[in-house]
């Protein structure tokens, strides 16, 4: 039995040291990016021809960022920001890049930032350009670039700041999920707005007074309008937690457009220039689609009833294995070693041992030695005489 105690142990302590090698190898590059720290976000201080005046402002307050859009920013997860000066030729241009939490957010502000019908433009993940501005966004930052005077190199030159842009990895480098539930048939993607709370609601041209949503159950919100035959629509959807959340909110929404005039509060400007037969509420699991617009109402709810909720995983790509997922499998990997070395040692003590008891049985004894009795003694049956000695006389002869 303790030799195979002992040839347990030393498969254990083999694998052990295996696992533990296989550790210390380099782990590939793709699998350590979710344990390093974010790059820092900086602006290069030349880059085609442009060359930087002056210092850059970085700071980590929104209200330092963006005084007049700082409670948008907050809510989309600001975390820092810089702002710097170039020059170049007699020409002039600002930079302002903003860094978000993660993905979502910086998603939330690009569509805050924003109008609808700013012409697309080929930069980073998405890009919108008016007259001398551009904007774009890439991973959790959002830029905005200034030109004294747009030129036909400016879209290239932006990409060049874009491709410095790093991109999250994990959770933190999904898309808000409630994009997917979109129908995706005339709609226009540059009027597309999330926003996660009030002020983002509001400022990127919400339809329904933000104290009706109820962000305050951590509701969330997509808008964006859609060409339709008859008219433009526009289709809000909104996000609870729960769908109980969801059902009473809906009641709610709908018993204050059928209130019209007399709702409180007021209706919003959306609201009074829509076509109210075409205005219409319906929930679909924890989703709460509100259509409004001047479309005629069968069309308006046709694009309504294309708002289906379907529960589904959502794959977190990149970012590898945690430390904790790897100690993990260490642990499994040597209990399963452990397990496979005493199963083969017990096997092996059941060949020898019944190899050995087929052994005694063919040559007629025991099964088992304890059965024998094989003591070394001594054979001291015969008895000792003591020689006779003659007291009187002669001692007789032979």
């Amino acid at each position: 039995m303790r030799s195979i105690a002992t040839l347990v142990c030393s498969v254990a302590l083999l694998a052990a040291s295996a696992v533990c090698q296989g550790q210390g190898e380099p782990i590939p590059q793709n699998a350590t990016k979710l344990f390093l720290p974010p790059a820092p976000l900086s602006l290069p201080s030349v880059f085609d021809g442009w060359v930087e005046t002056g210092q850059p402002q970085i700071t980590t307050e929104a209200s330092q960022a963006d005084a007049a859009n700082a409670a948008a920013l907050k809510e989309y997860g600001f975390a820092r920001g810089v702002e710097a000066n170039y020059k170049r030729d007699g020409d002039t241009l600002t930079l302002r890049a903003l860094r978000f939490a993660d993905v979502s957010g910086a998603f939330g502000a690009y569509s805050y930032y924003r109008q609808n019908g700013w012409p697309q433009v080929d930069i980073g993940t998405g890009a919108a350009s008016d007259n001398n501005k551009v904007l774009f966004w890439k991973g959790a930052t959002v830029v905005e670039a200034t030109f004294s005077h747009v030129g036909p190199m400016s879209a290239g030159e932006m990409r060049e700041i874009a491709n410095r842009m790093p991109i999250p990895h994990g959770n933190k480098g999904l898309l808000p999920p409630i994009l997917a539930d979109l129908p995706t048939g005339s709609l226009d993607g540059q009027t597309t707005h999330y926003a996660e709370g009030p002020a983002g609601y509001a400022g990127s041209g919400g339809v329904l007074p933000p104290q009706l949503v109820g962000f305050d159950q951590d509701a969330e919100t997509v808008t964006a309008n859609y060409g339709l035959a008859s008219g433009t629509a526009t289709l809000t959807i909104i996000n609870y937690p729960e769908p109980q959340i969801a059902e009473a909110q809906e009641q709610k929404i709908r018993k204050y457009l059928k209130a019209d005039g007399k709702a409180q509060p007021p209706f919003t400007k959306a609201l009074q220039s829509s076509d109210l037969a075409s205005l219409e509420v319906r929930r679909s699991g924890p989703l709460v689609a509100i259509v409004s617009g001047d479309a005629i109402p069968d069309e308006s709810h046709r694009l309504l009833e294309m708002v289906h909720y379907s529960a589904a995983l959502t794959s977190i790509p990149g970012g590898g294995l945690s430390q904790i997922q790897m100690t993990s499998e260490l642990l499994m990997g040597i209990a399963g070693l452990v397990l496979i070395g005493g199963g083969a040692a017990i096997l092996l003590g059941f060949f020898l041992g019944g190899g050995r008891v087929l052994y005694r049985v063919l040559r007629g004894k025991p099964v088992s030695s304890v059965y024998e009795e094989e003591f070394i003694h001594l054979d001291l049956s015969e008895k000792w005489e003591e020689p006779q000695v003659a007291v009187n006389g002669p001692h007789p002869k032979g």
